[in-house]
């Protein structure tokens, strides 16, 4: 799905479907679409794995070359070897230091780690499961918005910022509690177990 096409999901959720009298513009719903695109990222991110060359002597390695990175999951290390060797592993700024097994001696690491999923004119790497998770907080968002620019103005309907406001809430709330939901999820499936000392 293009995102072009999750707009026109956005447009059906807010009821924004008459093209001659649109209440959001194609760029709002766009910046909006973006928002929850990169809010979900964060709850789901896209899967990736790279294998990079150790430095021999050195537990640390430079992770620039991941970028867009959202998280890291787990590292092998050394790459290749059934079963696998996930050590642990700590970060900071963008360095990646192997806490523990044999220090490195130049023999490649395998990193598996999380990105931000694409979404543009092109397609998106947000799974056909997710596509209404993602409009539900764009569309949250949207109305958030025009309630809060329509505080003060001359509007249609007794309360229409409060409308707005409420629905978008309520929208909001069920985003975020999908997004807990998706978190909850990949962190009981990549949870790991080391044993003491290992």
């Amino acid at each position: 799905m293009t995102l072009t096409e999750l707009r026109t999901l956005v447009r059906t959720d807010l009821a924004d479907t008459n093209a001659a009298a649109y209440r959001w513009d194609d760029a709002a719903l766009d910046r909006h679409l973006k928002r929850a695109g990169a809010e979900y990222s964060l709850a789901a991110p896209r899967q990736m794995t790279m294998t990079l060359n150790t430095v021999a002597g050195s537990r640390e390695l430079d992770i620039t070359v991941l970028t867009g990175r959202v998280n890291i999951e787990s590292v092998e290390y050394p790459a290749g070897l059934e079963p696998r060797s996930i050590r642990r592993f700590s970060t900071w700024a963008e360095r990646l230091t192997v806490e523990d097994g044999p220090v490195p001696d130049g023999t490649p690491i395998r990193i598996n780690f999380g990105v931000l999923h694409l979404l543009d004119d092109t397609g998106t790497t947000i799974p056909v499961a997710h596509y209404e998770v993602v409009a539900t907080g764009a569309a949250a968002y949207a109305a958030i918005e025009w309630a809060a620019h329509a505080v003060n103005r001359v509007n249609s309907g007794d309360d229409a910022a409060g409308g707005y406001f409420r629905w978008g809430s309520t929208r909001l709330a069920a985003f975020q509690s999908a997004l807990w939901q998706l978190g909850q999820g990949r962190r009981l499936k990549t949870g790991k177990l080391f044993p003491t000392g290992s």
